[in-house]
C-alpha cells in the first residue's frame, strides 16, 4: 500500500529559467517522460515551485511503497543534480541544486498526498 511523503530542494537558476524544468527532470526520473499515461509506475508525485529572484525552492509530494521511499528520494535528487533539462523545443533549462532532502508535509498537504496514495 502507498503511503504519502514530502521532501524539498533549493536550486539556483538563472532569472528568466523556466522553474518548471526540474519538476519535469523529476518526472522524467520517475516515469521515463514528462509525458505519459497514468499511473505513474513508481511513485504518483506532484512537485510545486516557487521563485525568489535566482532561488527557486521546489516542494515535491510522493506517494509510494514504503520499501521504495529511499529509493524514489535518490532518484528525485540523482535528478536535480543533473543541473538541466532539454525541454519540447530542444531548448535546455540549467540550474545548480544547494539543497534537497526530506521534509515533514503540511496539514494542507495531507488531502493532496492522501488522493496520491490513491493513485
Amino acid at each position: 500500500m502507498r503511503e504519502g511523503y514530502a521532501h524539498q530542494a533549493v536550486l539556483e537558476m538563472a532569472p528568466d529559467a523556466d522553474e518548471r524544468a526540474p519538476g519535469a527532470a523529476v518526472t522524467v526520473a520517475l516515469c521515463g517522460h514528462w509525458e505519459h499515461e497514468p499511473p505513474c509506475p513508481v511513485a504518483a508525485h506532484h512537485t510545486r515551485a516557487e521563485r525568489a529572484g535566482d532561488r527557486v525552492r521546489l516542494w515535491i509530494l510522493f506517494a509510494t511503497e514504503p520499501h521504495r521511499e529511499a529509493g524514489v528520494r535518490e532518484e528525485i535528487d540523482r535528478a536535480l543534480a543533473c543541473g538541466e533539462l532539454v525541454g519540447p523545443e530542444g531548448g535546455t533549462t540549467r540550474w545548480r541544486l544547494l539543497r534537497s532532502g526530506t521534509r515533514e508535509p503540511s496539514p494542507e498537504e495531507a488531502a493532496h498526498l492522501g488522493r496520491l496514495a490513491r493513485g
